[in-house]
């Protein structure tokens, strides 16, 4: 897309945020303006060994509706942690680096805020659940002024409502017995209810994008499900949209709504979470599906993606397009555009993106961000 193509989508989407908090527009109508918008995200951070910048995202495009549920997935390193972290504006800056994009809440761009904005945005119009809650908890504040603390900053209410907030967050999130658990310690917590405070923590102030970074890593199953569900309640009565960050496709299959799947700082596949898993179209993506163990798929030795990576076959599968990727099996990479970036996002069919190889007959075509008004039919 041109970047004059770029300023044209998101001007008009300025003007459907404005008109959105304005409340000039019906409910159906103001769900399908997204809440959050990336768009050709790019984050660097400098090398300690003094070699060249370690491109960390690279052109991330996503979009994030009302009361919708976009799961981030991918391995370790992909890039996943870091854009939600930009949408929050905590990434250290030195050593990290926007380097070109932006991030549109509510018409705003939140690259080019000051900290002092941020704080108006952060922690209560888009929250985060960490995935490490014993690094995120200072332990030498008790649970109740770390909570209350997050409600003081961002809601106008003295020391009895902003307890009464609290513990009512508590109770949400399934912790009994809360007024006591007030004055007791992160230390004196669990792994799976430190876990249960930070979700407490971000959802107290009512936000309007929740990112939740392995939001269940430390809980056994039950009460994993139990948090799963809440959050799909909360989504219902608060038209909050979740940007969910997990490795486990399980749980991708169960609440998502729409999936991207990310490697090495780019998007590769981009798609509603059934069309994706009835039929993954990137040879990445169905890496990672056969790289799962099945119950009655008896064999010596698992599935690897490279397996699947390093076929030449698995990228001969859509027509006019090769899917891309940075070590290609040989006589399959195609001759790229020159002087521009090899990879480019393709909407391969209606709403269906697939990271590919900019060729020269790519170069020469418009290509659509992605921007997928899709909620599943069991909310």
């Amino acid at each position: 897309m041109s970047p004059s193509a770029v300023k044209t989508s998101h001007d008009q989407s300025t003007q459907d945020a404005v008109r959105a908090m304005s409340g000039g527009v019906g409910s159906a109508e103001r769900l399908a303006i997204p809440v959050l918008e990336v768009a050709d995200l790019a984050v660097s951070f400098d090398n300690s060994s003094g070699g060249p910048r370690i491109q960390a995202v690279n052109g991330v495009n996503m979009t994030l509706f009302p009361q919708q549920t976009l799961a981030v997935v991918g391995e370790s390193g992909c890039g996943k942690s870091v854009t939600a972290m930009s949408t929050m504006q905590l990434i250290a800056r030195p050593p990290g680096r926007f380097d070109r994009g932006s991030i549109l809440f509510e018409g705003r761009d939140i690259v080019t805020l000051s900290e002092e904005e941020m704080l108006s945005i952060r922690g209560g119009k888009i929250a985060m659940i960490f995935q490490e809650p014993m690094t995120s908890l200072n332990p030498v504040y008790n649970i109740g002024d770390q909570l209350m603390e997050a409600i003081f900053l961002h809601q106008k209410v003295g020391p009895d409502e902003a307890k009464r907030i609290a513990v009512q967050a508590m109770k949400d999130v399934g912790i009994k017995k809360p007024e006591e658990r007030l004055a007791m310690y992160p230390h004196q917590f669990s792994g799976g209810m430190r876990q249960r405070v930070m979700i407490a923590m971000a959802l107290a102030c009512r936000p309007k994008v929740l990112l939740a970074d392995e939001p269940t890593t430390a809980l056994d199953v039950t009460i994993q499900a139990q948090i799963l569900e809440l959050l799909r309640e909360l989504q219902r009565t608060r038209d909050m949209g979740i940007m969910l960050i997990t490795h486990n496709l399980g749980v991708v299959a169960e609440n998502a709504d729409v999936v991207c799947v990310m490697y090495a700082g780019r998007v590769v596949e981009y798609a509603n979470v059934f069309e994706l898993f009835d039929e993954p179209l990137h040879p990445y993506t169905r890496g990672l599906f056969r790289s799962i163990p099945m119950l009655r798929d008896t064999r010596e030795r698992l599935v690897t993606i490279k397996d699947v990576t390093h076929d030449p076959a698995e990228f001969r599968k859509i027509p006019g397009v090769i899917p891309w990727w940075p070590d290609m099996p040989a006589g399959v990479r195609p001759e790229g555009a020159p002087g521009r970036d090899e990879h480019v996002l393709v909407e391969v069919r209606p709403n269906r993106w697939v990271g590919c190889w900019r060729t020269p007959e790519l170069e020469a075509r418009s290509h659509r961000r992605p921007s997928l008004d899709y909620r599943r039919g069991d909310r």
